[in-house]
């Protein structure tokens, strides 16, 4: 990042204490909490703590399978000399759909230099994995969720012959911070940015932002309604640094009128998967955040039996824990800022998303996209089937469970539950009958 830009950009975050992050146009968010299970507990967890190990321990994430297929001749990787080098087959090795394409042109990038709103930086996701490629960039960025250890950043050189992965050290100066809760993490980030894609300042946005407040130096393409947002603007006046809402830069059905897209894989931004995507990551800092918190309980408590509280009373201790309650809420869509018009995508990523089910027996799933009031139309997240929510410790899966169930069957009557309509409520707990296979028995009681 150029010298006058960070002067510049840290100025404006002396006034508003938010960091821009690197990968994925990707800022961060909120400080962790302390948890009451831990008797003593530093500010956050060092991913050097041996119970996490984050730099050595073995890895199992999507890259990781893949450098293994491809070590072994199982897969390959074509370059393309002349268009976009190895994103299209690294998008088919690792099942990205190309209808995941959202575009960021802010220069919130360890390639900033390459960003711009004629130039901009395109992502492409699924559950697990994500891609981030730049047209004449001379890598490609990845960041991939470890189900234990957390998201591992990588790139790919861009280069006829294949060298492997790499994985830069350099990436966890900026996801590794209060914004990412402490561990290895993404985020979405809404900035505003002056006609070069230089930022100005930049806020941390997820499923609780208001849309009015949401995509900032990024395209937003998809019929966004009456709703006011910030996508497709910049700032052009530096002595007022600040975006205004225009008619102009809403509805947009593509971005062949504000860019030469034939670059790039579609001509869409698409606002669905925008949505996904800031709900996601989030959620997988929570996951993260609460398998680091869990094994380093388990490591305290085997080092040092004695300071244990009974198995029942550390289990309510989890269960009514901050990391947990948060967590749960997240996935429960507690906070959610409501819809103020009818969302829909215009790039087919909707149907995408939504066919990789599960289904229940009545053909019904947690990826069935709404944007009608919310962004599900059934509110709990998809993420529980993922295999990071999986290889989460016993307790925390336990607790976890627990405090789902205890939300979800009306157990929990604390107001600001009231807004799950008993319909909802019921609707997601058949849903994971049929579909979750280590749901805990309560999980199959009656439903209040």
């Amino acid at each position: 990042m150029p010298k006058n830009h960070r002067r510049r950009l840290a100025s404006h975050q002396r006034q508003l204490p938010l960091r821009v992050g690197v990968l994925l146009a990707i800022i961060a968010l909120p400080a962790i909490v302390t948890s009451a299970i831990f008797l003593v507990e530093p500010p956050s967890i060092s991913y050097r703590h041996p119970a996490i190990d984050y730099a050595t321990a073995p890895r199992t994430d999507p890259v990781t399978k893949l450098a293994t297929k491809l070590r072994s001749g199982e897969a390959t990787l074509a370059f393309e000399p002349s268009g976009s080098g190895y994103l299209q087959a690294l998008l088919h090795a690792l099942h990205i759909p190309v209808e995941s394409q959202t575009l960021v042109f802010s220069k919130t990038s360890l390639q900033s230099s390459l960003i711009n709103p004629t130039n901009p930086r395109a992502i492409y996701f699924t559950d697990d994995v994500a891609v981030a490629w730049i047209q004449g960039s001379p890598a490609i960025e990845i960041a991939a969720h470890d189900p234990r250890q957390g998201v591992m950043f990588y790139v790919l050189n861009q280069q006829p012959i294949f060298r492997g992965f790499q994985r830069p050290r350099s990436c966890l100066e900026c996801h590794v911070s209060n914004e990412t809760k402490g561990v290895p993490g993404l985020a979405v980030g809404s900035t505003i940015i002056d006609e070069n894609g230089e930022p100005y300042v930049s806020i941390p946005i997820d499923q609780r932002t208001p849309i009015e407040s949401r995509w900032g130096g990024w395209y937003v393409t998809g019929k966004t309604g009456l709703g006011r947002h910030l996508g497709n603007a910049v700032a052009t006046s530096p002595n007022e640094p600040m975006l205004h809402h225009n008619e102009a830069n809403f509805n947009l059905r593509t971005l062949d009128t504000r860019l030469d897209t034939k670059s790039l894989a579609t001509p869409y931004s698409d606002v669905a998967a925008l949505m996904v995507l800031e709900h996601q990551a989030h959620m997988t800092n929570l996951l993260t955040l609460a398998g680091w918190k869990f094994r380093v309980a388990n490591y305290s408590r085997s080092a040092n039996e004695s300071i244990w509280a009974s198995p029942t009373e550390t289990l309510s201790h989890f269960t009514s824990s901050e990391t947990v309650e948060e967590l749960v809420d997240y996935m429960l869509f507690i906070d959610e800022a409501p819809l103020t018009d009818h969302i829909k995508g215009t790039a087919g990523f909707e149907e995408k998303f939504e066919a990789e089910g599960p289904f229940d027996r009545h053909g019904r799933s947690l990826r069935k996209i709404s944007l009608n009031s919310r962004l599900f139309r059934y509110p709990c997240s998809y993420m529980i089937y993922t295999a990071a929510f999986d290889a989460l410790p016993v307790e925390a899966k336990t607790a976890i469970y627990l405090r789902l169930w205890q939300v979800l069957s009306g157990a929990n009557r604390d107001t600001k539950y009231a807004r799950l309509a008993q319909n909802d409520r019921i609707a997601v707990i058949e849903i994971l009958r049929d579909t979750k296979v280590d749901l805990p028995n309560y999980f199959y009681e009656d439903i209040r």
